[in-house]
């Protein structure tokens, strides 16, 4: 089971009408709940959907202040229209009758944060949720809006332009934990660690078959073709194929021991043509080293190691 489930990304959460008195119990139980932020006032109190009721969140309890942002006002007004978890902190009733909600969304990201220092270390595989692509990696929901960063380079063994190759925003992965600076704090993820090793992508393919693959780079000496995410191979050259093209391969052959599969580019294939999909090999548990290489391998181990300083 995934690391984080007791905190789980917003978005991910079930959300469910409630009537006033399994409100009231889940205010006294402290359990986190979810709900879409219908609009935000000009003094940035949000109100949220609980089905047949509205709950407020007032400012400065729709972050908690340690989380960074290059624009924490843009941050709040961004939440509209969007998933957010939150404690009841207050039910009053009004004169009219009324239910008066106040919700936090603060708490449950303090007790998240608490969580995660005391129970999490490097290689804990998570649930998380894309919220952000840019050019440098993805940034993702670890849980409850506590946002951390995958780098690019950690997506995936085979290289890819932009994040938006694999990821769109919205989107369910699994990720492991990089690194954790506790003082700010900051958590760093990966990914291509849960998506197999080389001998777990490459017995997916025999020699003689062909198959569908993406251009990733085009060298004097041929060009590199992405089979998996994780797996790549070598093909000579062909005119009028370039990087991110979609072409189907002909396996000349696959060499464990020098981790190497030599391809042919049969012909460019349309734009659309199906595309190598995320399968996970690990979904769960702590990893502490991960090789990728295989065992027969000529070189030095190509791995991973968790337990590693930073």
């Amino acid at each position: 089971m995934p690391e984080n489930n007791i905190f789980l990304p917003e978005g991910l959460r079930p959300r469910e009408w409630m009537p006033l008195p399994a409100l009231r119990a889940a205010m006294e139980q402290r359990t986190v709940l979810e709900g879409v932020v219908l609009r935000c006032g000009a003094d940035h109190t949000l109100r949220v959907s609980l089905g047949a009721f509205e709950g407020v969140i007032p400012p400065g309890e729709a972050l908690a202040p340690w989380i960074s942002g290059a624009n924490r006002e843009i941050a709040l007004l961004a939440l509209v229209g969007k998933p957010v978890c939150f404690l009841i902190t207050d039910i009053q009733i009004d004169e009219k009758g009324s239910a008066q909600i106040t919700l936090s969304r603060r708490a449950v990201q303090e007790a998240a944060k608490a969580w995660f220092l005391e129970h999490l270390r490097p290689g804990a595989v998570m649930t998380v949720r894309v919220t952000h692509l840019d050019s440098f990696g993805a940034f993702v929901d670890i849980g409850c809006g506590i946002i951390a960063m995958l780098p690019i380079e950690n997506i995936s063994v085979s290289r890819i332009p932009h994040p938006a190759e694999r990821f769109h925003v919205g989107q369910k992965l699994l990720a492991a934990v990089a690194a954790i600076d506790p003082a700010i704090p900051r958590f760093t993820m990966t990914h291509r660690e849960l998506l197999g090793t080389w001998m777990e992508n490459a017995s997916r393919f025999q020699p003689g078959e062909t198959v569908p693959g993406i251009v990733r780079s085009v060298r004097d000496y041929g060009c590199f073709i992405e089979l998996t995410p994780n797996l790549s191979g070598l093909a000579d050259r062909k005119a009028g194929i370039g990087e991110g093209d979609r072409v189907s391969v002909y396996l000349k052959s696959i060499r464990p021991e020098r981790m190497k599969i030599k391809l042919q580019i049969i012909e460019k294939l349309p734009p659309d043509a199906p595309v190598p999909q995320l399968t996970y090999q690990i979904t769960d548990g702590v990893l502490e080293c991960w090789t990728y290489s295989p065992p027969n391998y000529e070189k030095e181990p190509v791995e991973t190691v968790f337990t590693a300083s930073p």
